[in-house]
């Protein structure tokens, strides 16, 4: 039996190689792959003694010969393969073990295009993809993890069909994510971003239990290790809707930086958010602008949840806690609510992916589109238009940022650091103004001298008329509509303090 191996990624194959020796493999290697087993004492075969050729052309040629895909590629269930392949003299191949240039750690550190394409891989897609094609009769191993198991399988004779074709799916998985980035870094590079093809792929993190239904299949998947690093169940685990709640919850929570800052949501819309001294004071007030729909929400803590903070929102049934860290007595709080879950992402605030693109699927195909967030300067720079404008101007930055973040049509209240109205995802904007309002109106809670945002432009003054009414001071819109003028005109007529950021954050 020969095992080729090939490596770009040299974890454990110095214990890999070594154990298929054991197991009667002859190895074959190539590069510096060659070189690492043979120091390490891997009684090995250089690729050059198999294909009668030297290494060519600064290695760009090594593998692509036919002793190497013949001996891969021919079938033993056909006798006319394996007469052709001893007329030939070409041997079998039975287990290849390939890892491809590190083409993402190159991009990531140089924007040199030559060291670039050098770092694009041939020949190991190549014998991949064969002995992917030839799962049959070689095993094929693309991933460092899959070490031990290979080598208990073989040892055990549990290298089944099944198992074999499991590892042949993972290949070419391997291989199409691979080509993928390489043609979507392409596009970003000379076609910004958008070329005849887009390549979106994500490595499965877990199944959910089910889809947003139950009668639908679900599984989360991530890009790179994000989820792998940055999401550590302590207790249940995320359904497919908790996974689109706890991406909005964060998201709201881990704009606001090193800020304690706490986010409630429901149906991945704000129903609470505030920043006051502590996370303990402002989880009381963010729950004060909806405890209703608080109600088997999901909390975002950016920062570490304690004992007391925890009592506390022990109080109500929240289905989903994503905190930056907790304690273990806050845990040890939670310890009988089966329907609660936990999750952390051990650091000291919360963080967030901050993916360059953001799609959405439509029946057929998806949009595809620049990732949208507000600008570090954005709500600063923005324009005073009314005769009176404000010294302080953070409630008008918490609010215009949780408005960038809630569904369309949206406006968002704050007062003193914590949200007090949220009207989201209606027909018109008057409507959102309105319902906010009422529904303030319904928690008791005081409007006067709060700070108000839109996501977009207030196309008619009829939702500064409702802000007027209740004694809002300030507000902050993009601008841009053509009644701009009678909006400026209505504010004014109010004392009301108005902003124009110049800039759309329509969610859909």
């Amino acid at each position: 039996m020969r095992a080729l191996l090939s490596v770009s990624d040299k974890t454990n194959i110095i214990d890999f190689a070594s154990n298929l020796e054991s197991l009667g493999f002859e190895i074959i290697s190539t590069g510096g792959t060659y070189k690492i087993l043979q120091e390490n004492g891997v009684n090995v075969t250089q690729i050059d003694d198999i294909t009668k050729f030297p290494e060519c052309f600064d290695g760009r040629v090594k593998t692509l010969n036919p002793y190497v895909h013949g001996g891969i590629l021919y079938r033993s269930d056909e006798d006319s393969h394996k007469a052709q392949a001893k007329e030939l003299g070409i041997s079998r191949i039975d287990l290849v073990c390939v890892n491809l240039y590190p083409f993402k750690e190159t991009i990531n550190k140089t924007d040199d295009f030559d060291t670039i394409i050098e770092n694009i891989d041939i020949g190991g897609p190549t014998m991949v993809r064969s002995a992917a094609k030839n799962f049959k009769d070689v095993l094929i191993v693309t991933d460092s993890n899959d070490y031990n198991d290979v080598i208990q399988n073989i040892k055990n004779k549990k290298d089944t069909i099944e198992y074999r074709r499991a590892l042949m799916i993972k290949a070419y998985e391997h291989t199409a994510s691979y080509d993928g980035m390489i043609a979507n870094y392409m596009n970003k590079r000379f076609n910004d971003g958008f070329g005849q093809n887009h390549f979106i792929t994500g490595k499965k993190v877990h199944n959910t239990r089910y889809g947003e239904n139950p009668h639908q299949n679900g599984a989360l998947y991530e890009f790179e290790d994000h989820f792998t690093k940055n999401l550590v169940a302590l207790k249940g685990e995320a359904s497919f809707n908790n996974m689109t709640d706890i991406n909005s919850a964060l998201k709201i929570a881990a704009s606001f930086g090193k800020k304690p800052a706490v986010a409630i949501i429901k149906h991945a819309n704000p129903c609470g958010l505030a920043i006051k001294e502590d996370l303990y004071t402002s989880y009381k007030e963010a729950l004060k602008c909806d405890n209703i729909s608080a109600f088997g929400g999901v909390v975002a803590i950016n920062g570490t949840l304690d004992e007391k903070l925890a009592l506390k929102m022990n109080e109500t049934f929240i289905e989903v806690i994503i905190a930056a860290n907790i304690t273990d007595e806050a845990l040890k709080v939670y310890e009988k609510k089966k329907r609660t879950k936990i999750f952390v992402q051990n650091s000291e605030y919360l963080v967030t992916c901050k993916d360059t693109h953001d799609f959405k699927h439509i029946d057929g195909g998806f949009v595809l589109q620049n990732s949208d967030e507000v600008g570090k300067n954005e709500v600063a720079d923005a324009k005073c238009v009314t005769k009176n404008s404000v010294n302080d101007i953070s409630d008008l930055e918490m609010a215009y940022k949780v408005a960038a973040l809630t569904k369309s049509n949206c406006v968002v209240y704050v007062k003193d650091g914590a949200s007090v109205a949220i009207g989201m995802g209606m027909t018109s904007r008057v409507d959102a103004s309105i319902s906010a309002l009422r529904k303030a109106k319904d928690m008791g809670l005081d409007v006067s001298g709060a700070s108000m945002a839109s996501e977009a432009f207030f196309p008619f003054a009829d939702s500064i008329e409702a802000a007027a009414s209740v004694g809002v001071k300030a507000i902050i819109q993009p601008g841009g509509s053509i009644r701009d003028d009678e909006v400026i005109e209505c504010a004014n007529s109010h004392d009301i303090s108005m902003y124009f950021t110049g800039i759309r954050h329509f969610l859909h």
